[in-house]
Order: C-alpha cells, then sequence, then structure tokens
C-alpha cells in the first residue's frame, strides 16, 4: 500500500514551538512525530510514502534523507508556495498506482487499524472513505444508515462524528483536485457530496487517538508516549543528583540541568540548559534554550 503524510503546513496553532521547526519534526518523547507516523504507517502494510512539505521544509528533506532505520521507500514533494491538503494531494498524482492509498495528517498519533478500513474502501468502491469516531468537540461529520457522508459541518454538531486525519482515497478521486493551486480536500468533498458522488465513512471505535494541534494536546501527547513511565532522559544529558523530577517530565539529548532544579510536568527539547535552582512547571523549553528564570505554564 501507498500513503501520503501531510507535512505542509505552517503549524500555527502550535507556535511558537513551530517557529524554528516544522511541526512534524516537533519531538514526542523525543522522537520526531513524523517518524511515530511513519513507523505507524509501516506497521499498517505501508511500503511506499509521500511526504508534502513547504514551511522549513528543508528540515524535512535532510530528516527523511537520513530515514534509512524506516526500511521504506520515501519520497518529500516540496510546495514552493503552500498548496493546501485539497492541492498538496492533487500535486503528487503522479506518484500513485492504480490501487486506492492512504493519507494522514503529520500531526495525530493513534493506533487506529487501517488494513480493516482499507478492506471496508475496497468492498464500497467510493470515491474516499473518511476514517471517523466520536470525538466532541470536533464532531461535524453527518453520517447516514449506509454509511455515505451527507454533510461536513462547520463546527461540532449533536448526533456526528469526528474526521481522525486519516482517509483512503481512490485515485479517481484526484480527476477532482486543484492542480498546482491551492485548494481543500474538505471543500472539496463537500462539493463531491452535494454532487451525489460516493464519500464513505468507517467508524473506528476503542482505539487510541491524539491530535498533536495546540500546545495543550503537544503535552498530553508526550505524558501519554511516555507509556506508563514517568520519567524519560535522552543520551549525553548532565544531571546532578540534586535535581528532581516530579509527576512526570522529558529531557532531550544532551541537556545540561544544574543542581537544585525541578522539572514537573513539563518536556525540555535538545541542547537545553537549566540554571541551578530554576523550577520548570507544565512548560515546554525548545531546542538549545537557557532556562534563567522559574518557568510555569510557559514555552521558551
Amino acid at each position: 500500500m501507498q500513503a501520503m503524510i501531510l507535512a505542509a503546513g505552517l503549524g500555527t496553532r502550535l507556535r511558537p514551538l513551530t517557529l524554528s521547526k516544522p511541526k512534524a519534526l516537533v519531538p514526542i518523547a523525543n522522537t520526531p512525530i513524523i517518524d511515530r507516523v511513519i513507523d505507524y504507517l509501516k506497521g499498517q502494510g505501508i511500503d511506499e510514502i509521500i511526504i508534502n512539505a513547504h514551511h522549513h521544509h528543508q528540515q524535512i528533506v535532510k530528516h527523511v534523507r537520513g530515514a534509512g532505520p524506516h526500511a521504506i521507500e520515501i519520497q518529500v514533494r516540496v510546495e514552493p508556495e503552500i498548496l493546501g491538503t485539497g492541492g498538496g494531494i492533487g500535486n503528487t498524482a503522479d506518484f500513485w498506482h492504480r490501487d486506492p492509498f492512504v493519507v494522514m495528517n503529520s500531526d495525530i498519533l493513534t493506533d487506529i487499524d487501517i488494513r480493516k478500513a482499507y478492506t471496508a474502501h475496497q468492498r464500497k468502491g467510493s470515491l474516499a472513505t473518511l476514517i471517523l469516531h466520536d470525538r466532541p468537540p470536533f464532531n461535524q461529520i453527518q453520517v447516514d444508515t449506509h454509511m455515505n457522508i451527507v454533510d461536513i459541518a462547520e463546527s461540532d454538531r449533536t448526533g456526528r462524528l469526528a474526521f481522525t486525519g486519516i482517509h483512503i482515497i481512490d485515485p479517481k478521486l484526484l480527476e477532482y483536485l486543484p492542480q498546482n493551486t491551492f485548494g481543500s480536500i474538505v471543500g472539496t468533498y463537500r462539493d463531491l457530496i452535494r454532487l451525489g458522488k460516493p464519500i464513505r465513512a468507517y467508524v473506528s471505535r476503542g482505539h487510541y487517538w491524539r491530535d498533536i494541534g495546540t500546545v495543550k494536546s503537544y503535552l498530553l501527547a508526550n505524558r501519554e508516549a511516555l507509556a506508563g513511565e514517568s520519567f524519560l532522559v535522552g543520551p549525553g544529558c548532565e544531571i546532578p543528583e540534586s535535581v528532581k523530577f516530579a509527576d512526570w517530565a522529558v529531557v532531550g539529548e544532551r541537556s545540561r540541568l544544574y543542581e537544585g532544579v525541578e522539572i514537573r510536568r513539563s518536556v525540555l527539547w535538545e541542547n537545553v540548559t537549566v540554571r541551578k535552582g530554576m523550577q520548570v512547571v507544565d512548560s515546554i523549553v525548545t531546542h538549545s534554550k537557557t532556562v534563567k528564570c522559574d518557568l510555569k505554564n510557559k514555552v521558551l
């Protein structure tokens, strides 16, 4: 199977974390999000991946170029001008074979069984199958008794379902997508629904799912990625015995914490320095920054 990871966005909701890194390379428990997404897709039977990139695209190209450990074919399609979700997919038309392919947002962590959704898509023969779940306040999609998507609203509504950010697309859909221009895939879906074209749903239940769209959800994702452990410290760190970790914490590689430091419910990226006696609570310290005063509910 083939897949596309949508990674060209500006990461506006996640600022200031995305000012110096593309969202796809923001670390979750010391591993870039995109590496987690690639490993997930590989585990779902994907053997070819294309990634679109725009914001800090050089970093994504460099990172993927060294992605040998993934043992999977990966291409990066750079967008000099951002094309949106619809235009971005349309810009990869030459990449796909004749079979349906998977498209996934780069800021999603999940264990949804894509293979079951893929089988359902093949059986129904729709232009696209969106994987949905019940996730207020994101429930915007109305589905009929035959699993046809009949409406996509702008905001949460009772009795609807939410899009997980994962869809299975038939290559025929590419005919309806914008070429070399900006466009939204959701806008295309709305247009096709109005035309009576088959856009269907697959509903997933009982899975893990986290959208890394805000600073708050980013912190939650790090806590969840610890998988039952309380603390994670990357290699090459200098941490005296007097340093205190509380509740949970992630410390990136080659970071240096001085005597009497306390880290609580916080994430430190790589090469961070925390001066003597400082407290970092419910905060994020980005790469190569120095903490010279206490931080609480801050991003440095």
